[in-house]
């Protein structure tokens, strides 16, 4: 029985990490993906950064990357960039890509 419950926890010890490393790289990915937009919104230095964050919080807003997607979306279309849908999932797709690379390497 103790084996039993050693394995259990070190289930749910596993999960919790997993979920752990997901969110950050949710997270990652919405930063990169909040200065890439910010570059083609014309902002840099401490306007892309700022941007970038806004994109970060929009997924706390409304849990899933389609919330972020919208965000972008608008954004993007209010500053007349024309991007798009195709290429800004795409750039998501990388994106979070690269974002498990980074989150993975630390």
């Amino acid at each position: 029985m103790a084996d039993f419950n050693s394995r259990e926890k070190g289930f749910e010890a596993k999960a919790a990490r997993d979920e752990e490393l997901l969110f950050k790289t949710g997270a990652r990915r919405n930063k990169l993906l909040g200065l890439w937009a910010a570059g083609l919104m014309g902002l840099s230095g401490a306007e892309a950064d700022a941007y970038a964050k806004e994109v970060v919080a929009s997924d706390f807003e409304e849990v899933g990357e389609e919330g972020v997607f919208r965000k972008i979306s608008a954004d993007l279309k209010a500053k007349n960039v024309d991007v798009s849908e195709h290429r800004l999932r795409k750039q998501m797709a990388d994106l979070m890509d690269e974002a498990r690379r980074q989150v993975s390497g630390q």
